[in-house]
């Protein structure tokens, strides 16, 4: 294992063989849990579970795992994370999986096997995400993908050909709207002139 400068690893936290973790990164602060009381403040929920990184994982500069509420947060065998990510409570990550800078990972989130995140991605709590998923930079993923192998971009993520005709339409847009509105003044002609 290799802990480089500033590294935090919280109490009851488990690291397997092989490990790198880059400068500043800390491994089982407290996940994110609060419950709304009567009154309209938070109260804390006691996050009792740990972090779990298997063999082989290396994790980047400034990334956070938080502990599990209960249970455990897992990093599985030859995950890849780079800097500056934010894995919440109760993530698993499946094996060989790799996440690029500034991704955020919700709650209770199960990625599978050999996934690909690129930069910024987005991905909401509670979700079942297949084996083999690529997701394109600054993808935003509010549902589970029940479908392996699939690469997905944008927000909702959708397939990313989908998403390239999508960004094609988008850029004409503005010559869109200048031709429907003149098509739209054709129109109104042409009724007056029926009349």
């Amino acid at each position: 294992m290799t802990l480089n400068a500033g590294v935090k690893i919280y109490y009851n936290c488990e690291v397997g063989n092989n490990c790198i973790l880059h400068s500043g990164c800390v491994i089982g602060s407290d996940g994110f849990g609060f419950a709304p009381t009567g009154d309209g403040s938070y109260k804390k929920i006691p996050q009792m579970g740990n972090v779990v990184l298997e063999d082989n994982v290396e994790i980047g500069a400034n990334t956070v795992v938080d502990r599990a509420t209960m249970g455990s947060t897992f990093i599985r065998k030859g995950v890849k994370i780079d800097n500056l990510v934010q894995i919440a409570h109760n993530v698993e990550i499946g094996e060989n999986t790799v996440i690029a800078a500034q991704t955020g990972i919700s709650g209770s989130t199960k990625l599978g096997k050999q996934c690909i995140l690129a930069g910024q991605v987005g991905i909401a709590g509670h979700l079942q995400i297949a084996d083999g998923t690529i997701f394109g930079a600054q993808t935003g993923v509010p549902n589970s993908v029940k479908i392996p192998n699939q690469t997905l971009q944008g927000y909702p993520a959708v397939p990313i050909m989908t998403f390239h005709k999508a960004a094609i339409v988008h850029k004409n847009l503005p010559e869109l709207q200048k031709l429907i509105y003149s098509m739209q003044k054709r129109i109104d002609e042409l009724e007056k002139k029926l009349m």
